[in-house]
């Protein structure tokens, strides 16, 4: 396998106007109430979302956040989730269209507490995903949290599993796992920086 291919990935975005059914089904909704209900902190001044698809997890998160950056690689999903946050009247999300971890979020970005890694990092090549964890570690401040959650059965564009992502985070020397949830379908974790 190689890496996801980003045009591709926007395309489903243009074909269709939820190609992974996040706002109608019950495992989606399920598994973003999950995603809500373990983090740690009733507020974070700064979180980081990557891969943040239609914003069904951004727009419930940024009740719980003073600033919230969100990226994704698809223009036409950050285009939609920009008129469903105006359309909400919600200002404190700033969104990128970003290829990560090539690209990463401007400096102001460089100390969050929150960094959520959800549905993307089984797109990336292990070397990739080796800079991803790099590029998280030093964006996250001490007693950050960072959460990962991805989906668990096999399917054509994986090329990592998803147990081999979420161990690697796990044996990270400063990190403490603070949640971990799993069943077939997805796998869950929160990690605290000491």
């Amino acid at each position: 396998m190689t890496d996801f291919n980003a045009p591709d990935f926007d395309a489903r975005y243009r074909a269709c106007d939820d190609p992974w059914s996040v706002h109608s089904s019950w495992y989606e909704r399920r598994k973003r109430d999950l995603v809500l209900a373990s983090l740690g902190q009733p507020r974070y001044a700064a979180a980081l979302e990557l891969g943040c698809g239609l914003g069904q997890i951004t727009a419930p998160l940024a009740s719980r956040c003073d600033k919230l950056h969100a990226v994704d690689l698809s223009p036409s999903a950050i285009e939609r989730c920009r008129a469903l946050f105006a359309a909400r009247g919600i200002d404190n999300v700033s969104l990128d269209v970003m290829s990560v971890p090539e690209a990463w979020p401007l400096t102001e970005w460089a100390s969050v507490d929150l960094v959520i890694v959800s549905e993307l990092a089984y797109y990336l090549s292990p070397e990739r995903f080796t800079r991803l964890m790099q590029s998280c570690l030093r964006s996250l401040s001490t007693g950050g949290e960072w959460l990962m959650c991805h989906y668990m059965p096999e399917f054509d564009d994986r090329v990592q599993p998803t147990h081999t992502l979420h161990e690697a985070v796990h044996r990270v020397s400063g990190l403490v796992r603070c949640v971990a949830h799993e069943d077939q379908r997805f796998r869950l974790d929160v990690w605290r920086k000491e």
